[in-house]
């Protein structure tokens, strides 16, 4: 992955040489941003096995044609107020069912999850996806979650690209309870920057921006931001640089030998602690994921009186040790 996404330097390099602002420069650039594929990775779909398959249609106002998801939904059905669901975006490259490890341990966690292929993904309907494709397909994926469960807590959840969707998603919508980006950025033009070509001024012919950077100012719920310290891929600086942007209730988590891969496993305990404090769910309702157990319904405590409106980086409170500089 980190091969593919250095030579999106290159594509848009020799692109804005030869063709700057022809379709193909653009087409280009979505083929080596999201790598759409309908395969998993290892032996992850196996992992999905027992997950729920789903299917979201909708009226696609990019296209005109009908569009149609498929994810993947893990928990039960929802009965009480305190049961928090969750909308998982995954990032480039492979299907939904590529991220079973991850949505499985968000679900012992504590959370059900609805997780969705992007069109051009898996199942999902065919064609090469957009940043505004993307955003449409998260905004379908998040009114289907909230007219099943409207009385739960819902809860967005973005991996690397997915990260960036997942932001502009939580600035457009005002019924969401909480953010949680993994391995994310602050814009692909920053990600480029940080190749070592970087210097090159590939900045104007990015076509595909995704400016997390400048929509997470807009989110209006607690924001979670987690990250680790050997991620290769998106530097841990381009992390706290977007938790550094948001104006809402907020913690950055870093994660010691978390690579943009792993961050999620690595730092679980990390992640129960951050959970527990920011968006006060009970450790008690959280499971482990090796213990073998029924899972109980996974709830929430009731709001904290007089909670501060204040951002808040508490990120040293949850790292033992404390966070490595960056």
């Amino acid at each position: 992955m980190m091969k593919r996404w250095t030579l999106l330097a290159s594509v848009l390099s020799l692109c804005a040489l030869l063709a700057a602002g022809c379709s193909t420069l653009d087409e280009q650039q979505r083929e080596w941003i999201f790598q759409p594929s309908d395969r998993s990775w290892g032996n992850t779909a196996s992992m999905a096995q027992g997950m729920e398959d789903v299917w979201i249609d909708f009226q696609s106002s990019i296209t005109g044609e009908p569009a149609r998801l498929h994810g993947l939904w893990l928990g039960g059905a929802p009965e009480t107020t305190d049961t928090p669901v969750m909308l998982y975006l995954h990032g480039a490259r492979y299907n939904v069912a590529g991220s079973a490890p991850r949505i499985q341990r968000m679900h012992e966690l504590g959370f059900s999850v609805l997780a969705i292929d992007y069109r051009g993904f898996g199942k999902s309907s065919k064609g090469l996806p957009s940043e505004e494709s993307a955003r449409e397909d998260a905004r379908a994926a998040w009114t289907w979650l909230a007219a099943r469960h409207p009385r739960q807590h819902r809860y967005i959840f973005g991996h690397s690209l997915g990260g960036a969707i997942g932001i502009d998603l939580a600035a457009h919508v005002k019924d969401e309870s909480g953010t949680i980006v993994e391995s994310t950025f602050t814009s692909i033009a920053d990600v480029v920057s940080s190749f070592k070509w970087g210097w090159l001024p590939f900045g104007p012919f990015i076509t595909q921006r995704f400016e997390a950077i400048n929509t997470v100012k807009d989110i209006g719920a607690p924001l979670l931001v987690v990250h680790g310290t050997a991620d290769s891929l998106i530097n841990p600086t381009l992390g706290r640089k977007l938790y550094n942007a948001a104006t809402v209730p907020k913690m950055f988590v870093l994660v010691e030998g978390g690579s943009h891969h792993n961050t999620n496993s690595v730092g679980e305990a990390q992640y129960r602690a951050a959970l527990t404090q920011l968006f006060r769910m009970k450790p008690e309702n959280m499971v482990a994921s090796n213990a073998g157990v029924q899972r109980p319904t996974p709830r929430l405590a009731p709001p904290a009186a007089g909670r501060a409106p204040t951002p808040q980086d508490v990120s040293g409170k949850l790292e033992q040790p404390a966070p490595a500089a960056i």
